[in-house]
């Protein structure tokens, strides 16, 4: 590690899986230009997760005890680089630390936060609040409709998410229909629709009434049809399955003006760039990734939006690494996503510690965040080298792990 007056490049030690450890310099951090408002050659969401207050007892079946300042400010963070926020779903935690309450609140401060940044913000909308775990199909889409009264009146936009109480109710794509249906009704502005695949929640197999993804992806085209021309029409489906091909023919199915907005933390590169042309075939963006390489998903999207041959280059050039970073964070099993983003978060000191609700920090290995850290540095998402090698040292020592 660098010292006082030393001009040297700080040090991370890296630790593998059989114990044996090795020195990285770390490189400089890039120097991106924050852009003077939102990014507009794709629409990009970054999923942000939720920091925990550090004398909150968040252990595991404790409710959320929230730093807000903390959180706010990664939001705010996340909007100084002109990317929307999707916040309140899978990647701050639903189902997995943060409980109803902590997501009423969410939703309430980041609305407010949102107005006084004038970034854009969609929050989830779900049915996590019903204590019956198999209620009627009429009881979830009374909370769906609830939840959504309480973010349209907070400001927020919304994404209707994949609610594991109709993944256990529903017999067929008839019972999707009739719920979504008469959710999307009762909404006062366009929505999102949310599919999830089985790699972040096992327990939504058989969403949209099939586990044939050509036979479900059908379902969702007829849902967003239906809505057409209500207040609340579907705008378009934002689509985490980790299958790149089922995207593309997803795409190819959902009618105009409707979109989908890739969750492929895995092959999000190409399917954003698409054609590379501003109208031509692609995915947008709401991913889990762009919170943790927000400042390189900025700068890859201003790249793109100068258009042509070079600006595709460069698109590439920028993001490119940072897939390989992605695929590491989002490694089996997937829905631990969530500890290797908050713990990038921390290494680029936007929260003063790595812990998350619900002892959630433990659900990686340190060889596993070794590897971040390397594929960190290599993709240019270490924001501040030396600081993040500090952490990271000084994490591994406290686990008796030195040169």
């Amino acid at each position: 590690m660098s010292g006082p007056g030393s001009t040297s490049a700080p040090a991370a030690l890296l630790l593998a899986p059989d114990g044996s450890t090795s020195s990285l310099a770390l490189r400089e951090a890039p120097s991106f230009t924050r852009p003077a408002g939102p990014v507009t050659s794709r629409t990009a969401y970054a999923a942000a997760h939720v920091v925990p207050r550090a004398a909150g007892d968040n252990t595991p079946g404790q409710p959320a005890d929230v730093d807000w300042d903390a959180t706010l400010g990664f939001r705010r963070h996340l909007w100084s680089w002109g990317l929307g926020v999707a916040d309140a779903m899978d990647t701050a935690q639903r189902g997995m630390g943060l409980d109803p309450a902590a997501v009423r609140e969410l939703v309430t401060r980041s609305a407010q936060a949102a107005r006084e940044e004038g970034g854009a913000l969609v929050v989830g909308v779900s049915t996590d609040h019903l204590d019956d775990p198999a209620p009627s199909l009429d009881a979830i889409a009374d909370a769906y409709c609830e939840q959504l009264a309480h973010a349209e009146d907070a400001g927020a936009g919304v994404v209707l998410m994949a609610s594991r109480h109709l993944a256990r109710v529903a017999t067929s794509a008839d019972d999707y229909e009739r719920v979504y249906g008469r959710v999307i009704a009762r909404a006062g502005a366009p929505v999102l629709l949310h599919w999830l695949g089985t790699a972040f929640d096992p327990a939504l197999a058989g969403y949209w009434g099939s586990d044939d993804v050509p036979t479900a992806s059908k379902t969702v085209v007829r849902i967003i049809e239906a809505s057409a021309g209500s207040a609340g029409a579907a705008a378009g489906v934002k689509v985490s399955l980790l299958d790149a091909d089922a995207e593309i023919a997803l795409r190819h199915l959902v009618p105009a003006p409707a979109r989908v907005y890739t969750g492929d933390d895995f092959h999000y590169v190409d399917l954003v760039a698409g054609d590379g042309t501003p109208d031509g075939d692609h995915s947008d963006a709401l991913l889990g990734a762009f919170a943790a390489v927000g400042p390189s998903a900025s700068a890859a999207l201003q790249a793109l939006g100068t258009g042509g041959a070079a600006g595709l280059a460069e698109y590439r050039r920028i993001l490119g690494p940072t897939e390989a970073l992605s695929r590491q964070l989002f490694a089996a099993p997937t829905f631990y996503y969530k500890t290797g983003i908050a713990f990038l978060a921390w290494l680029n000191g936007h929260q003063a510690t790595p812990a998350m609700a619900g002892g959630l920090h433990s659900a990686r290995s340190l060889p596993h965040l070794s590897e971040v850290v390397r594929l960190a540095d290599a993709a240019g998402a270490l924001e501040h080298p030396e600081l993040a090698a500090q952490r990271w040292n000084a994490l591994l020592a406290l686990h008796g792990v030195t040169r």
